[in-house]
């Protein structure tokens, strides 16, 4: 069941001010910026760079993932091991909100999110 407009708007209004506060200043921002996307019933955080052999294309490289679990009313957090698989957060495998999620991503208690 996709959100509803009040929970989509919290969301947006989560990630907005979680990018206000963690993106890089412009002048940097053409070679390393970040991103969320709000994708069926996950929200997920991407670093953007241009690609190293050709500059004019841009790369997402995805690092963390929320994905919101209505029967049980909380979001799983995941991050994106070297295997490129998404994997279990186990110091906070699940959060109450958006919010929460962008906390321990903002923390990344163990490197696993910003290395």
């Amino acid at each position: 069941m996709p959100f509803t407009e009040l929970e989509r708007k919290d969301i947006e209004d989560a990630l907005a001010a979680f990018l206000e506060r963690s993106r890089p200043p412009v002048h940097i921002r053409a070679e390393l910026d970040l991103v969320a996307r709000i994708t069926g019933q996950s929200v997920e955080l991407c670093e953007v760079r241009p690609h190293l052999n050709e500059p004019s294309v841009q790369f997402e490289s995805r690092f963390a993932k929320a994905t919101f679990v209505r029967s049980r009313n909380v979001w799983k957090v995941f991050w994106l091991r070297v295997d490129l698989k998404w994997h279990g957060y186990e110091p906070h495998p699940v959060v109450a909100t958006v919010a929460a999620f962008l906390a321990v991503v903002s923390a990344d208690e163990f490197g696993c999110f910003y290395g």
